[in-house]
C-alpha cells in the first residue's frame, strides 16, 4: 500500500484488510510525506503485520516501488489508501493464484462514502486477459491486482518511463504465463476530490502520446525479457 494524506478513509481499508489477513502475513505501507493523521493512524493499530516505511520523492509510481522492494511473501497484493476489500476476495485470490501468475476483478465503483449507490468499474463482458488486450485498453485495475512473487521479481526495478505500475505489471505477468480475470467485483471502489489516481477518468492525453506510452511499454518488456 502507498499512503498520502489518507486519514478520511484510511481505517476503513485497512480494516476490511486485516480481517482478512493470517498471522503470517504482512501490510507493507510506503507513506510519502503525509502532513495529516495518516501515519498516526497507521501506528495507532499496533498491529506486527503492519510495518511502515517512509520515502520522501513525491512520487505515486516510486512510492508503490519502495513498498514492493520490502514485500517478503509468496503473494503479493496492490491496495488503494482508500478503498473497502469485500469479504472474501484474499481467499479468493489465493486459490486462483495457485495455477495463475496474476489475478485481477471487477470492482464496485462508488462517490465518497454513499456505498449504496455503488456500479461496476467495468460493464461489459468482454476478455480482459492478454497483452494486446491491454495494449489497446488497460483493464488492470491496480488496486486489485494480485500475482505470485516470481513476477515481482522480473517487473522490478519499473522502469522510468511507465504510466503507471499496475499496466507495467500486468503486462509483465503476460509474458510470463496465465493470468485471470474475475467478473465479480471484489473491492469498492473509491472515488473522491483527493484521490491519488487518475484511474476511471477519460485520458487527457494526444493520440501521439498514447502511441509513444504503448512503444515505450513494448520496448521494456522486450528488454526486461532478457533479465
Amino acid at each position: 500500500m502507498a499512503t498520502y494524506n489518507g486519514d478520511l478513509f484510511l481505517n476503513q481499508q485497512l480494516d476490511s484488510i486485516l480481517k482478512q489477513l493470517s498471522l503470517e502475513d504482512e501490510i507493507i505501507i510506503s507513506d510519502n510525506g503525509s502532513t495529516d493523521n495518516t501515519v498516526s493512524i497507521i501506528e495507532n493499530y499496533k498491529d506486527t503485520r503492519i510495518k511502515l516505511l517512509h520515502f520522501t520523492e513525491k512520487n505515486l509510481i516510486l512510492n508503490f516501488e519502495n513498498a514492493l522492494n520490502k514485500a517478503s511473501g509468496d503473494v503479493i497484493f496492490l491496495s488503494d489508501q482508500d478503498d473497502i476489500w469485500i469479504e472474501g476476495k484474499v481467499q479468493k485470490y489465493k486459490e486462483l493464484l495457485k495455477d495463475n501468475l496474476l489475478v485481477f476483478s471487477n470492482a464496485s465503483i462508488f462517490q465518497n462514502n454513499n456505498i449504496e449507490s455503488s456500479k461496476l468499474f467495468f460493464n461489459s463482458q468482454r476478455k480482459r486477459t492478454g497483452i494486446f488486450n491491454n495494449l489497446i485498453k488497460v483493464n488492470f485495475l491496480g488496486c486489485t491486482l494480485a500475482f505470485q512473487r516470481r513476477v515481482l521479481e522480473k517487473a522490478l526495478p519499473f522502469p522510468k518511463n511507465i504510466p503507471m505500475h499496475d499496466i507495467w505489471i500486468g503486462l509483465i505477468a503476460e509474458t510470463m504465463g496465465n493470468t485471470f480475470y474475475i467478473e465479480k467485483p471484489l473491492i469498492f471502489y473509491r472515488r473522491h476530490e483527493n484521490v491519488a489516481s487518475a484511474t476511471g477518468s477519460k485520458s487527457s492525453f494526444s493520440l501521439a502520446k498514447k502511441i509513444k506510452i504503448r512503444i515505450d511499454l513494448l520496448v521494456g518488456l522486450i528488454f526486461r525479457s532478457f533479465k
